[in-house]
């Protein structure tokens, strides 16, 4: 299964994790796209987006109008979302529409206590 993995980490953690992949000089086996907060995570992944991501999932190039139908959502609102998506790099805009070019998402990340 071809699938994108979503984490919540911080810049120093994603320069560490790139300078041990050099190091390595091979990268980590899934592909990923780390977000510095839960808040930026949940605004460019939020659940209406989600539902889009979903509907895409492992279905290969298609088209805006067609996203939008598999939703059930207004074509400008889905346009906006596909935008977004596009923008933050979970969605790949083709020639033949849009891509969202894994079978899932897995989420990996912890939530924490805030200091006091």
């Amino acid at each position: 299964m071809n699938t994108l993995t979503i984490r919540i980490e911080s810049l120093q953690d994603v320069a560490k994790a790139i300078r041990a992949t050099l190091a390595a000089g091979k990268a980590e086996g899934s592909a990923g796209l780390s977000f510095v907060d839960y808040e930026t995570m949940h605004r460019v992944l939020s659940p209406k987006r989600l539902d889009v991501v979903r509907a895409m999932a492992g279905q290969g190039p298609i088209s805006y109008r067609e996203v939008a139908r598999r939703v059930g959502r207004d074509f400008k609102g889905v346009h906006s979302d596909l935008t977004a998506l596009i923008q933050a790099g979970v969605v790949d805009r083709t020639e033949d529409g849009v891509l969202f070019p894994y079978d899932a998402l897995h989420f990996e990340f912890d939530i924490r206590a805030s200091a006091a």
